[in-house]
């Protein structure tokens, strides 16, 4: 039987030094760390993320605001509203919830966000930068699954990692970053061939393809860690793509959901923001 991996215990411990990071700096005079979201429509799992940011900054002393547009409108609104935030010296990070509606262009909106503000990690800048090394935002899920990883005492390094999912937010960054600690890294998607026989060869199993319960024992070797990324709403109840109470039988460590890499999203989220404001203020 493996060990449920308990995410509030984890982030605690990151935000009390998020917690005390902050403080210090108002001590010395400097203002408090600003977010700005814009949220488009109302998407709930949207809806959901943006209450969790407003709750947790809330409880560590985080100016928080979001500006929630109507699902109609316009491109031209929504850069006007992330240019205003860019020249705003008081605001040190911004987020474009997404997903955003159809009839808008994603990738051109995240683009206009400064890459000094863009805490999430989406522009091509700060995506950029971190593929080739250099000091960047990092996409704050994929940041979350490395940290649950070395939570358990895993060393990652010369271990064979399978990230199942090939995103630009979740399984490619995850990917990069396991390939940073030295772990050989197998990229796994929908077209994959063999995909139960390539999961059964990892020591790390990174799951982040929105598939209720797809991650069943069959894709586990005894003694592996699992981290479960997958948030899809079930009979009204957040699932994983990991069916976990099966593959607890055989992995060492499983992350839960909820209770797991969705909690380390939004405290890596604070900890970019905390960096971009001490860049900004100190």
């Amino acid at each position: 039987m493996g060990i449920r991996v308990n995410g509030k215990i984890i982030v605690e411990t990151y935000r009390n030094e998020i917690k005390s990071i902050i403080e210090d700096g108002i001590n010395k005079g400097f203002r408090v760390p600003s977010i700005k979201t814009i949220l488009v429509g109302d998407d709930g799992g949207s809806l959901s993320y943006v209450k969790s940011q407003n709750n947790l900054c809330n409880k560590l002393g985080i100016s928080y605001a979001c500006t929630q547009l109507d699902k109609e409108a316009c491109q031209k609104d929504i850069i006007n509203l992330i240019e205003k935030f860019n020249e705003d010296n008081n605001v040190d990070g911004i987020i474009i919830q997404l997903p955003l509606p159809k009839n808008l262009n994603e990738k051109e909106i995240t683009s206009k966000i400064s890459y000094k503000k863009d805490i999430d990690g989406l522009t091509d800048v700060n995506m950029g930068r971190f593929y080739m090394g250099a000091k960047s935002f990092i996409p704050c899920t994929a940041l979350g699954v490395i940290e649950m990883i070395k939570q358990t005492g895993c060393d990652i390094k010369g271990k064979h990692a399978v990230v199942i999912g090939r995103s630009n937010i979740v399984g490619k960054p995850a990917a990069q970053l396991l390939l940073n600690e030295d772990a050989t890294v197998t990229i796994c998607h929908s077209k994959t061939t063999n995909l139960k026989e390539i999961c059964r060869s990892a020591d790390i199993i990174v799951a982040a393809i929105g598939k209720p319960g797809f991650v069943t024992s069959e894709f586990v070797k005894e003694g592996a860690v699992v981290i479960d990324v997958g948030t899809t709403m079930v009979d009204n109840k957040v699932t994983g793509d990991v069916s976990f109470d099966d593959v607890i039988n055989r992995a060492s460590y499983v992350t839960p959901v909820p209770g797991g890499t969705g909690l380390m999203t939004t405290t890596m989220l604070i900890k970019n923001v905390c960096a971009a404001w001490r860049d900004n203020v100190y």
